[in-house]
């Protein structure tokens, strides 16, 4: 296919596809996926070879938030049965990290719900980050806390924070419509504020929340605009008792088609395989592998991953190899900084969708029960 080659000339210069390219990679026939996924594999082990990078959430308080955003099961009003609790000891949350780290992460990822820290907040996160690089002193730390005040990006970096992440979720456009509580440019000012400190900064998406082709190709271009060296991608969780419940549109090719278009969009950036993608990708995961070269390892923020045993089983049956503690994920290029900052691509405004809604696999969510907050062994 003549775009399919045209798209992996442009990936391993590291050049933005057209606006008109990455929709037509998510407007590919379905039979026409392996094709897709062969192209931007391309591109992905040109940069990142075999390698998959493993990252461990922690949950560092879970529910209680006051913030709107439609698909998440910690918003305000949520009626998902998920477990709540307040902030965990340092000594908890290090414990916690110890497991995923022997499971092989290569990061932790300090997750706290609300609408963003306080100064007394960014103190007990500095707390459990050197508890965890006590006992894990190669591993990173990636905090996501939610928007930033001034001053606090630096003093996270300060205390040892390597990345942190905070995702753009969907495109301008259509912010509106997921959260009104905060806006789309409170997101993109805190990950701006992130990079000004010395962070890795780690933004990326939600697909799945009834978004048009456009808006997908939108937050991807915004993403690319603002240079993240991780974009993780999200497939929808439907909580039950969430606005979004309803949301079950999803199929595994077009999984497999949005995170091809991120890679050929986002060339040479970690792009990792989150949430969800057990729900919706299902036996198709090993097939992400070869456009994703980043996974969470076992169970997300308030819902269970498939066990971390299956992960690395999953990753070694695919022909794929776990990246080890000492190795530098980003190609050299951008961890030394040295790559010019990439065009940012055209912006456009939604367009209306007309598939009929998928019918709903509730049974494919579990609540998280396990780990963090709880009396039970994390899952890793």
């Amino acid at each position: 296919m003549d775009l399919l080659s045209t798209l992996v000339d442009k990936g391993l210069r590291r050049e933005a596809p057209t606006r008109d390219e990455a929709l037509a990679v998510l407007r590919t026939p379905d039979e026409d996926v392996l094709d897709v996924v062969a192209a931007a594999g391309k591109v992905r082990r040109a940069f990142f070879g075999r390698r998959v990078k493993l990252n461990y959430l922690v949950n560092l308080k879970s529910g209680l938030c006051p913030e709107d955003c439609s698909y998440c099961s910690q918003r305000l009003g949520s009626e998902a049965g998920i477990l709540k609790y307040t902030w965990l000891k340092a000594d908890q949350a290090a414990e916690a990290a110890a497991a995923g780290v022997a499971g092989g992460a290569k990061r932790v990822c300090l997750v706290a719900s609300g609408r963003g820290p306080t100064d007394r907040d960014v103190d007990r996160v500095s707390e459990t980050i050197a508890a965890i690089k006590e006992q894990n002193g190669d591993v990173e730390v990636c905090a996501c806390l939610g928007l930033l005040s001034d001053g606090q990006a630096e003093r996270l970096k300060a205390a040892g924070a390597d990345a942190y992440n905070h995702n753009l979720n969907t495109s301008e456009a259509t912010y509106a419509d997921i959260c009104t509580t905060h806006g789309y440019e409170d997101r993109v000012q805190t990950v701006q504020q992130a990079q000004a400190a010395g962070m890795s900064a780690c933004s990326g998406l939600i697909a799945g929340m009834g978004e048009s082709d456009e808006d997908l190709v939108d937050v991807v271009f915004a993403l690319r605009a603002l240079d993240p060296d991780s974009v993780p991608v999200n497939f929808l969780i439907p909580f039950e008792g969430t606005p979004l419940a309803g949301e079950w549109d999803l199929t595994p090719q077009r999984c497999l088609k949005i995170l091809a278009m991120a890679r050929f969009v986002c060339p040479d950036v970690e792009v990792r395989l989150a949430g969800g993608r057990e729900i919706h990708l299902r036996t198709l995961q090993p097939l992400a592998l070869h456009l994703a070269n980043s996974v969470f390892l076992g169970d997300y923020l308030t819902s269970e991953g498939q066990a971390g045993k299956a992960d690395l089983e999953m990753i070694a049956d695919a022909g794929f190899e776990v990246e080890e503690a000492g190795t530098t994920t980003l190609p050299p290029h951008r961890a030394a900084d040295e790559a010019a900052p990439p065009e940012a691509g055209p912006a456009g405004g939604p367009a209306a969708a007309d598939e009929q809604p998928r019918e709903a696999r509730t049974d494919l969510v579990a609540v998280r029960r396990r780990g963090a907050g709880t009396e039970l062994p994390p899952n890793a």
